[in-house]
């Protein structure tokens, strides 16, 4: 009898990986859909990430339960469907504070600014793209799931350590962010206290660090899971939308508008993404 899990059997196990891409494609191109209709209908663009943060959850969950082996269900699916729950429960509850209070994105904003006339046509396909790597992440969280390999691995632990430390670590920047706010409102003033002082984007590089999780637990060197080196995609992903898209260009355009120099200043003394030393002030 043939093994349905992605381990056992390349042919079936490559089979199962492009149904559950597609289903995955579908699912998120739909939910991304939905957020450009209501963000078109004059609702707050904060709305977009709740969307896309509780879509790629709701898909990656199922994803990794589901009973593609014949040992389901599986440890490590019950892990990785608790672990994709944790991150989209915290980050969807972070930005469903946000989007509540009415609050614009200030990336989005900063897009429909750019674009003009054809902002509504360029947002729609800004938003599929956003699916795309949804899906990408959705992809390594089941491979990680459905890793067959029986042993609990050190490799295992390390997974679990680095999504802990990228939820804590995205919290806590999220907190500092927030209380900096309430204590400088309308002041100018730039975030550079705690984590903000050695990132200028330490949230970020923290939800990035969530995703180094998956390609941990899903990559194996003993031929349990030959597929799961397709994983290392998400991280690569992430960083490129983080880093060069969605994430900190439009963000640092908008800031750069609207704190002028002090903002400049924070740029020269402070690295992007990954955090280190600041620099000596000058």
């Amino acid at each position: 009898m043939c093994n349905l899990s992605f381990g056992y059997d390349d042919d079936v196990g490559l089979a199962q990986l492009i149904l559950v891409t597609l289903c995955a494609l579908l699912a998120l191109a739909g939910v991304m859909g939905v957020a450009w209709r209501v963000q078109q209908l004059g609702h707050s663009s904060s709305w977009i990430d709740v969307s896309w943060s509780c879509g790629v959850g709701c898909v990656a969950v199922p994803a990794a339960l589901a009973p593609l082996g014949p040992n389901w269900p599986h440890w490590r699916q019950v892990a990785v469907a608790l672990l994709v729950s944790a991150w989209c429960i915290r980050l969807a509850a972070h930005i469903y504070h946000r989007a509540r209070r009415g609050s614009d994105d200030l990336r989005y904003r900063a897009l429909r600014e750019q674009w003009g006339a054809q902002a509504p046509r360029k947002m729609l396909l800004f938003l599929q793209s956003q699916a795309v790597v949804g899906v990408v992440l959705v992809v390594a969280a089941a491979l990680a799931a459905q890793n067959p390999d029986p042993a609990f691995r050190l490799q295992d632990l390390v997974g679990l350590s680095l999504l802990g430390a990228g939820v804590i670590g995205e919290a806590t920047a999220d907190r500092q962010l927030r209380s900096f706010a309430r204590g400088r409102a309308k002041s100018g003033a730039v975030c550079d206290v705690g984590l903000w002082r050695w990132s200028r984007h330490p949230n970020y590089f923290f939800e990035w660090l969530s995703w180094l999780t998956y390609p941990v637990i899903a990559i194996d060197f003993q031929g349990y899971n030959p597929l799961g080196w397709i994983s290392v995609l998400a991280p690569i992903v992430m960083y490129w939308a983080l880093v060069y898209a969605s994430g900190i260009p439009p963000l640092e355009a908008h800031m750069v508008r609207t704190r002028g120099q002090a903002f400049r200043d924070y740029q020269r003394r402070t690295s992007p993404f990954f955090p280190l030393p600041p620099k000596r002030d000058f």
